[in-house]
């Protein structure tokens, strides 16, 4: 699972990089004296594919993460399942030290000296 999103963002960089080359491509056409339209409009329809499949893939990409860091249960992740154990054992932790307190106090009411 964590291959296939690693994969997916490999993807992601390597349309990225279609986008910028076709944006440099128009820019070059454009500043020549005579501009070959069928090549522009090459590049155009590839630029506006390759920007469609991006936001696509991002937006399944931050659906993912969304759904990561809400804790929801999903494949290849403990974090949710370390984060309870955290919690829990600091709840054991706050519980022990309490119970350490109540128990002086207990002592200290107790005490037939004081």
């Amino acid at each position: 699972m964590a291959n296939d999103r690693l994969r997916a963002l490999e993807d992601v960089e390597r349309e990225i990089a279609v986008v910028l080359q076709c944006a440099g491509n128009v820019v070059l056409e454009l500043s020549k004296e005579k501009h070959n339209a069928s090549f522009l409009d090459r590049q155009l329809s590839q630029f506006t594919s390759s920007i469609n499949r991006l936001e696509s893939e991002l937006s399944s990409q931050i659906r993912y993460l969304t759904q990561v860091a809400t804790g929801q249960p999903h494949e290849g992740s403990t974090y949710s399942a370390r984060k309870d154990c955290q919690m829990a054992l600091n709840r054991a932790e706050y519980a022990r030290v309490k119970l350490g307190e109540l128990g002086r106090t207990c002592e200290i009411m107790l005490d037939p000296q004081t």
